[in-house]
């Protein structure tokens, strides 16, 4: 990875792009997502996945070039993924996500799978990260040890559509059948030290879709996929600090900075008493804002 691109931990949007459209896939690096995903699984009808492993080479040298993070999402390994990995190692993807992931053992073996390619084609050990697509009840409640099965695991992302199928729950614009799901593995990768990736809103309408990204910031998010290129806006806007939210943060700090000279152990900043998880928090968001280049 270069080091122009975004770090695990400040990659905000995370664009799932149709594996066979050469044409979208090469114009997606205008669009301003910090994640590109060549999709190989469900993106691409059957009859064309041979087409899109062709592409894959091409499109992630394109996107490296653009200095974007360059990914490829592959078929679980008992499904195919074993040929999509031949044709996109050779791409140097800077991250491979694998769908359907209901168990660790899956994800040492794509360790295993990937260092392999890793040492043939003469790319850094190591260097390639692994990002799980957690997608049933089974994968959720799995996805604390699949997040410690392999040092490669810098995120994972969990799905919108699959996982309200294997719940057979309703699916609503509202997304209320996924907030215990959203709720849980966010929880479950803060544990585990891994960037958690929210699902994305498959629904097209921008209002709809600001009150999801709120809904998701609010729980903790810092990062969104994205099914729908119209919405890498919002999402890029929503989890960047705003310049009021830095203002708060930075008043915070030194509130309490000057409170802790004083002797005393908290203060009053607008009706919240700021004690020492509030001025780390404030921390945080201010360093994240620097890193994002809001400040």
């Amino acid at each position: 990875m270069t080091s122009d691109k975004r770090t695990p931990r400040n990659r905000r949007s995370w664009l799932f792009l149709p594996g066979a459209e050469k044409d979208i896939l090469l114009r997606a690096t205008h669009g301003g997502a910090d994640v590109l995903i060549q999709e190989l699984e469900d993106f691409v009808p059957p009859e064309r996945k041979s087409e899109a492993r062709a592409l894959v080479p091409e499109i992630l040298a394109g996107w490296h070039a653009a200095g974007v993070v360059a990914t490829v999402r592959i078929n679980p390994l008992e499904s195919g993924g074993f040929d999509d990995l031949v044709a996109a190692m050779p791409g140097c993807p800077d991250a491979v996500l694998m769908a359907m992931v209901t168990s660790p053992a899956q994800i040492r073996k794509l360790d295993e799978t990937v260092s392999r390619h890793e040492a043939l084609l003469g790319i850094a050990p190591g260097s390639t990260e692994i990002v799980p697509n957690i997608e049933t009840a089974a994968g959720l409640v799995q996805a604390g040890a699949i997040a410690a099965a392999s040092p490669r695991v810098t995120a994972m992302l969990v799905a919108a559509e699959d996982m309200v199928a294997d719940l057979d729950a309703e699916r609503t614009p509202g997304c209320d059948e996924l907030a215990y799901v959203r709720q849980r593995f966010l929880v479950e990768c803060v544990a585990a030290g891994v960037v958690a990736i929210d699902c994305p809103y498959t629904f097209t309408g921008l209002i709809e879709a600001e009150a999801d990204m709120r809904f998701a910031r609010s729980l903790g998010y810092k990062a969104k996929s994205l099914v729908h290129g119209a919405q890498i806006d919002l999402v890029n806007r929503l989890l960047t600090p705003s310049p009021e939210e830095i203002v708060l943060a930075q008043r915070r700090v030194t509130a309490f900075e000057a409170a802790r000279a004083a002797g005393l152990d908290r203060v009053d900043v607008d009706g919240l008493m700021v004690e020492v998880p509030t001025y780390r928090a404030a921390k945080r968001l201010l360093t994240r804002a620097a890193e994002l280049g809001a400040i």
